[in-house]
């Protein structure tokens, strides 16, 4: 993940997907109907997207705006006891069974859950929006490093520790990856007013490229949906 706080200016149009336009979606409908229509509407036409590989290059990194520094600096200082909004034991049962065939351990699978459960719900973003985003960008490898240094489960990049007083804080630590990454996450989602895909492009560095936000529709609608 890259953080890039200037909007590129050969960007493509808005895009028509804004989070605040999805209808009920029905495993969404009572939890999160921003996220509704994602299922039908990307099926079809990115079952492509499995054809190609992603090609990495190192970009960059401009200093982040200073609102954003501190939204984060802020979320980690937060206190880390867990607090479930919902039905936890249904919601954990149902996703621990989708995610065993890349976390073998269930102590270890039920673990990374009510960590993802709790700090998407505190940063105000669908768990199951994370679960995809965490798919994709590292497949729930907790040691994962990318080639441009990006770490854990939300490929962190090293330079937001500095950035947030935390020099020493360890980014393979499943908690303070997590609420870095849904913070940004969030942060990003705001400032494109709800525009999800904008804000997913965001988040990877890739604004104006519709690959990395179709990836996490695909996997969104085909298997981290709320039954």
């Amino acid at each position: 993940m890259y953080f890039h706080a200037d909007i590129d200016p050969c960007a493509r149009a808005p895009s028509r997907h804004t989070i605040h336009q999805y209808p009920a979606w029905r495993f969404f409908s009572h939890r999160h109907p921003t996220l509704a229509h994602l299922r039908g509407r990307y099926l079809v036409g990115l079952l492509a997207l499995c054809l190609h590989s992603m090609v990495a290059f190192a970009l960059p990194t401009p200093a982040p705006d200073p609102q954003l520094r501190a939204l984060v600096r802020a979320a980690v200082n937060e206190s880390d006891s867990f607090h479930d909004r919902f039905d936890a034991e249904v919601w954990l049962t149902d996703m621990s069974q989708r995610l065993a065939s890349k976390i073998p351990d269930p102590r270890q699978r039920l673990s990374i859950l009510r960590q993802v459960h709790y700090e998407a719900t505190r940063a105000g973003l669908p768990a199951e929006l994370v679960l995809a985003v965490i798919d994709v960008e590292s497949n729930f490898r907790r040691f994962a490093i990318s080639p441009v240094g990006a770490r854990g489960l939300m490929q962190i990049m090293p330079f937001w520790l500095k950035e947030i007083g935390r020099p020493k804080a360890n980014l393979f630590n499943t908690r303070t990856n997590l609420r870095i990454g849904c913070t940004i996450l969030k942060y990003y989602l705001d400032q494109e007013h709800g525009d999800l895909r904008k804000a997913l492009a965001r988040y990877n560095g890739s604004y104006g490229n519709p690959h990395y936000p179709d990836r996490v529709f695909l996997l969104l609608s085909s298997r981290w949906f709320q039954q």
